[in-house]
């Protein structure tokens, strides 16, 4: 297959993954899962006209310097006054307690001076009431509509609308299967020919952070027998993604051994570096994600590619990484036909965000990568950039 532009492999990974469920969860649990189904407000917040501010609740024509007030009682967070104020009255009120009936303004008590049940009023009141009306902050009926990431402050929100439980997009299984007989587990002592698993680490954190729940499965050696047993153990997944093993050497054997196993192929290799033998399709029911070997090609093609196909099956819409402008801290060479991810500092400045690219762009090296807050983006056959210009650059 020739290679595809990224545009066309972003299209057609999300044509083989789709939304994967719903469950009912406390709301209590659900930061950062994605809500599923709309929240509808069954009162209003506040559900009665409340006191912004410590002081008095009286009425405004009898608030004028020099007055001095009756005091009738007190109003507390979560304890109404049962009284009226009337002509000449007031009542003690603290922060986020109902208005008395009658009262429409609240003399603060840095204004006041309150001795032997009276309250006198020591200032010119001007601006605002200080009263919080009912329904300021929502209506019943107003709704938080779905698919919406829960951050914290809808967590609060979804709790003032007095929703203890909500519906949530099912977190999908993404099975990692690490592939090379040179691989060993972090903590193992590796012989003289081989290295440390790093990509399923990697991979996990990202399949998480984006909302997934990741399986890390046992390497798979390179003998067919060994991935096909990996991949029966993923076969009750939602998403299987395979580490290393998809390009075209001798010991290249994802391809093969799945197409064996029964997997359609939809597009293998892309236009991109670093990442060009990224590989899709679907074995079974299942889509498969072949991610290169290489630690920052699975990385950066996992951040274009997988981040956003994890999105499309919690129901959201699943887009690319959005693009952002920098200036160019540093020129850079002409790009050849293939978009190119390259590593980079991305740091603000007086004049917006400035972009350095790192000096060294082997896709091999994970302490570039580290060092990396973003990528810059390069189309394929971009021209030369001049220190200054703007650029493009997705957030790593």
């Amino acid at each position: 297959m020739a290679p595809i532009s990224v545009a066309e492999a972003h299209d057609r990974l999300m044509a083989l993954v789709g939304p994967v469920g719903v469950e009912e969860i406390p709301l209590a649990e659900a930061a950062t899962r994605v809500l599923a189904r709309d929240v509808v407000a069954g009162r209003d917040q506040p559900p009665f006209d409340a006191s912004a501010m410590d002081g008095y609740a009286c009425r405004l024509e009898d608030a004028v310097p020099g007055a001095r007030l009756a005091l009738v009682g007190t109003a507390a967070a979560g304890l109404r006054h049962p009284g009226r104020v009337g002509p000449g009255e007031a009542v003690r009120i603290f922060t986020g307690a109902p208005v008395p009936d009658g009262a429409d303004w609240i003399l603060i008590q840095e204004e006041a001076e309150a001795a032997n049940d009276r309250v006198a009023v020591t200032a010119p009141q001007t601006g605002a009431p200080s009263i919080r009306p009912a329904g300021g902050d929502f209506r019943q009926g107003s709704r938080v509509a779905a698919p919406r990431r829960l951050a914290p402050a809808d967590l609060a929100l979804l709790a003032a609308m007095n929703a203890g439980r909500v519906v949530v997009a099912r977190r999908p299984v993404v099975a990692l299967i690490p592939t090379g007989d040179e691989l060993v587990v972090p903590g193992e002592d590796p012989g003289p020919d081989q290295i440390v698993s790093s990509n399923d680490v990697a991979l996990k954190a990202m399949v998480e952070a984006a909302g997934g729940a990741a399986r890390r499965l046992p390497v798979a050696r390179d003998r067919p027998e060994s991935l096909a047993a990996s991949l029966a153990l993923a076969a009750c997944a939602d998403l299987i993604v395979t580490i290393g093993g998809a390009s075209v050497g001798d010991f290249d054997l994802v391809r093969a051994t799945a197409e064996r196993q029964g997997l359609a192929v939809d597009f293998h290799t892309v236009a991109m570096r670093p990442g060009k033998p990224l590989m899709a399709g679907r074995l079974g029911a299942v889509p498969l994600v072949g991610l290169p070997g290489n630690p920052v090609s699975a990385l950066v093609t996992a951040r274009i590619f997988l981040w956003p196909a994890i999105e499309r099956m919690l129901g959201l819409p699943g887009d690319p990484p959005a693009g952002h402008a920098a200036r160019l801290a540093t020129a850079v060479r002409s790009n050849g036909p293939r978009a190119h991810y390259m590593r980079a500092r991305v740091e603000p400045s007086d004049r917006g965000w400035t972009c350095t690219p790192l000096a060294r762009q082997d896709s091999s090296l994970l302490t570039v990568l580290a060092d990396a807050n973003a990528l810059l983006v390069r189309p394929p056959d971009d021209p030369a950039r001049d220190a200054g210009e703007t650029i493009s650059f997705i957030w790593l």
